[in-house]
């Protein structure tokens, strides 16, 4: 790849990853329930998730969901119903000032932190959608397929990873001090999770 044509790539990749969403949101819910460093399992099963987008895509399979209405409404509505599952919630989870329940909830397993990254992430069609529109712009189909495949997918995700954990999850540690008392639990709380129920109808009602 070009070195111009890997700038744009770069400068794409970082606006999509700065655009709020739900990846976004649920990298800070992990960093203010599980801690900065963990959060980055979070933030790994979310690109777990893009790698599959990208492969569907290369594979052509995106051009099946695209084109299909069924398909692409049945999963469309599932990562909607996923994020406003998780909202709901969120949205009832209640204050816990026990010292010993918070470090559970802080040592959350890696593996289930991983997990819902990577259904978060994956019950998005429009993703792949928008890498059927997004990747073309970057690969020259006269030249080898893999190697440009590789460095798309190596540059979207490690700028994905940067802008969450360094931008989304470090953002959160500044709300860190409304966890120390019930009623800023709440607050946190309820407002993660109107967004993860926002987030979701958005998804569901947008064509």
């Amino acid at each position: 790849m070009q070195p111009s044509l890997w700038l744009a790539l770069a400068g794409a990749g970082a606006l999509i990853s700065f655009t709020p969403g739900a990846g976004a949101i649920n990298t800070m819910s992990n960093s203010l329930n599980s801690g900065f460093r963990r959060s980055i399992w979070g933030i790994l099963g979310q690109q777990a998730a893009l790698v599959v987008h990208i492969l569907i895509v290369a594979l052509g399979v995106g051009v099946l969901v695209a084109s299909s209405p069924l398909a692409f409404n049945v999963i469309r509505y599932a990562g909607a119903a996923y994020l406003v599952y998780l909202g709901i919630r969120q949205f009832l989870h209640k204050p816990d000032l026990d010292h010993e329940k918070a470090a559970a909830l802080r040592n959350e397993p890696a593996l289930s932190m991983f997990r819902r990254g990577l259904w978060v992430n994956l019950l998005n069609p429009k993703a792949v959608v928008f890498f059927l529109a997004f990747m073309p712009q970057f690969i020259r189909p006269e030249q080898p397929l893999l190697p440009q495949y590789a460095v798309l997918s190596a540059t979207v995700i490690v700028i994905d990873i940067l802008v969450m954990w360094f931008f989304f999850a470090a953002a959160a540690r500044s709300f860190q001090r409304f966890t120390h008392d019930a009623r800023g639990q709440k607050v946190l709380n309820r407002t993660f999770g109107v967004l993860f129920v926002g987030v979701g109808v958005l998804l569901a009602s947008i064509h």
